[in-house]
């Protein structure tokens, strides 16, 4: 019930707040001259990237016209504090595989997940009818719990080095005013973050929700009932040999040795009078 209720939903966040990110930081950069600076310097970047102008259809997410595909196209100019002279830079870096590799999991995780919730609710007897469907979707669930974990581990990697690629002060680094001690670089505004950190948190938690679910997937299958079986078969076998052995025979019973009432029991042995009570005091009487 929990992986009907929560996989679709986490699916849902994880590729939501990674593919659907925008963002951009800006930076200032004041030369010793105040008419070649440049005070708002905006560098924007998003996921999923994508090629201006590109003929690639972003069949994900739905993606606005201009918005680079990797880091290392992202170009912005910038004064070179000598006469009106501009320079055009480009961010450092490509981790745009990462990105969409974890995307295209959340997505096909989620269809996946709808799929499986319609034939648990609608199609229970046909899931149960022979062993083929509880194989499978004990497979597959194997299989998606590994991708979340490669999938998390990959983009919370790549995750770390956009925001090394893209922290203003390294961006600052790159151009050659702020490399002259007259001319002043500041950051303005640093990309905001926040969806990209909660989208790696999903992540792992899709991890753990599908990798918790195996077992639950796995006692449907035949393999799980196979193994009661065996379990209760040697119970069995085992239960029917103490019955068979010499504890529950008759030797102890009604008829046997210890419980036939003739061996304690019998008057002629213990019980007769005339043994104890006349042949005693007669003799002692004829002594006398």
């Amino acid at each position: 019930m929990c992986m009907v209720i929560f996989a679709p939903l986490f699916a849902i966040f994880a590729f939501a707040t990674c593919g659907g990110y925008s963002g951009g930081l800006r930076l200032s950069v004041d030369c010793a001259n105040k008419s070649e600076s440049d005070l708002n310097i905006d560098i924007a970047f998003a996921y999923p990237f994508r090629a201006k102008g590109s003929s690639r259809v972003c069949w994900l997410l739905c993606c606005s016209e201009g918005i680079p595909m990797r880091l290392h196209q992202v170009n912005f100019d910038a004064p070179t504090c000598e006469g009106k002279r501009r320079e055009t830079l480009s961010l450092i870096g490509d981790f745009s595989s990462s990105a969409e590799f974890f995307v295209t999991i959340a997505v096909f995780a989620f269809l996946y997940s709808l799929a499986a919730t319609v034939v648990y609710i609608f199609f229970q007897n046909k899931y149960r009818e022979n062993n083929r469907g509880p194989l499978i979707d004990f497979i597959v669930t194997v299989v998606f719990s590994f991708l979340w974990l490669v999938g998390s581990s990959a983009w919370a990697k790549g995750l770390s080095d956009v925001k090394i690629a893209t922290d203003p002060d390294e961006v600052l680094l790159l151009m050659s005013a702020c490399k002259q001690q007259s001319n002043k670089c500041l950051p303005v505004r640093s990309p905001v973050m926040s969806s990209l950190n909660t989208s790696v948190v999903f992540g792992f938690l899709n991890f753990i929700l599908w990798a918790g679910n195996i077992w639950f997937v796995f006692k449907e299958t035949g393999w799980h009932s196979s193994g009661q079986r065996h379990a209760a078969d040697t119970m069995e076998k085992q239960s029917s040999g103490y019955n068979q052995g010499g504890y529950n025979q008759d030797s102890y019973g009604p008829a046997g040795g210890y419980n036939q009432p003739g061996s304690y029991g019998q008057v002629g042995d213990y019980g007769q009078p005339q043994s104890y009570g006349q042949s005693g005091p007669t003799s002692f009487a004829n002594q006398i």
